[in-house]
């Protein structure tokens, strides 16, 4: 559907891509992630064709549209601050595309209608000037105002981004329910890691301009290929080589005590777990506690290492702390990188390649 071939961006003497090499499929939901200035953007903007790249293809369905403007890519686009016209109605704010285009009023009438239904607008709502609607209602005027032309790409940049934390997980669910909806083909820019691994088919971790990884959520997470995705996504716990080293002398499954090693916080527990690999007890001394409703967040100091740890409120082991403990853990969910290159150690998924 969508590809990204040899590309290259440069502002002056600043090169913001490298080289992009990307692929994204009909129908996919796909996230570019990465902390501020990593590219991402620039990406989807080149994509937009509101940049022009100085080296590289983008092509569309197999057809080159590096060269196209903006309004002939059949692309529409959500904007962080969502870019609405403040002193227009809600209905001339969907509408104003359909405008431009010279839509018959009949037709742009019964099209703004019924995008507005879909997205959960009211017909009250449709008469409001935007400034009275809240925040998430915004945002829903924002993605019928760019659904309102039957694109056949939908690109979404940060839109949660200025809103609290509790609309951003509400409306995160159905911006991806709406694409299901439309079956159509979405890119969607965040630094957000939580909101790329709930809304994403795949996601393409960035780091100054290069792709680091390009996977499914859950191949990301468990496998990152690199140890900027291993600290960028979710949270881990370094290990030092003598964490790694007991580790070896109670397990048959070796690991380099010299490699760069991590541990999610919910792949170690302070009792024995159950399934096909024994979990490895290593004695500590619990150094904090914080109560978080559901779970309690637990560090605990083993070999030098300050092991991160969820643990549920449920009546399992609580110890205080001060106290003594121990973590268990199993051996081949550690992440291991090569200390000079951050390359992971050991086989990794077909997608997981730095680019």
């Amino acid at each position: 559907m969508i590809r990204f071939e040899n590309i290259e961006v440069t502002f002056g003497d600043f090169t913001a891509i490298p080289q992009l090499n990307l692929d994204v499929k009909q129908g996919e939901f796909f996230t570019l992630l990465g902390p501020s200035g990593c590219g991402k953007t620039t990406a989807l903007r080149t994509l937009a064709g509101f940049i022009e790249p100085s080296a590289g293809e983008v092509y569309v369905e197999g057809k080159a549209v590096t060269r196209l403007p903006s309004d002939k890519r059949h692309v529409g686009m959500v904007f962080q601050n969502y870019a609405l016209f403040p002193g227009m109605s809600v209905w001339e704010n969907i509408a104003f595309g359909l405008r431009v285009r010279k839509e018959k009023p009949a037709e742009a009438d019964r099209l703004v209608r019924d995008i507005a239904r879909r997205v959960d607008l009211s017909e009250e709502q449709l008469g409001k000037n935007v400034a009275e609607l809240s925040g998430g209602q915004q945002q829903r005027v924002a993605v019928a105002r760019a659904l309102v032309l039957q694109p056949k790409i939908l690109l979404l940049d940060e839109p949660l981004s200025n809103l609290d934390a509790k609309l951003r997980h509400q409306l995160r669910q159905q911006l991806k329910d709406l694409q299901s909806e439309f079956g159509i083909t979405t890119v969607y820019v965040t630094h957000d890691q939580d909101e790329a691994l709930a809304m994403s088919d795949r996601v393409a971790v960035f780091n100054k301009g290069v792709v680091e990884q390009i996977g499914t959520p859950q191949s990301i997470y468990d496998h990152s290929a690199t140890e900027f995705v291993c600290n960028f996504i979710g949270d881990s716990s370094r290990l030092t080589p003598e964490f790694v080293a007991e580790l070896n002398r109670q397990s048959s499954h070796p690991l380099d005590p010299a490699a760069n090693s991590y541990l999610r916080v919910e792949k170690a527990s302070l009792e024995p777990s159950g399934g096909d690999a024994p979990a490895v007890p290593v004695a500590g001394t619990v150094v904090s506690k914080t109560y978080h409703g559901q779970h309690s967040r637990y560090v605990v100091r083993c070999h030098g290492s300050d092991i991160r740890l969820l643990v549920k409120e449920d009546g399992g082991a609580q110890p205080d702390p001060g106290s003594p403990t121990t973590v268990y853990v199993q051996p081949s969910r550690v992440l291991q990188y090569h200390p000079e290159t951050g390359a992971a150690l050991g086989s990794r998924p077909q997608e997981a390649v730095r680019l």
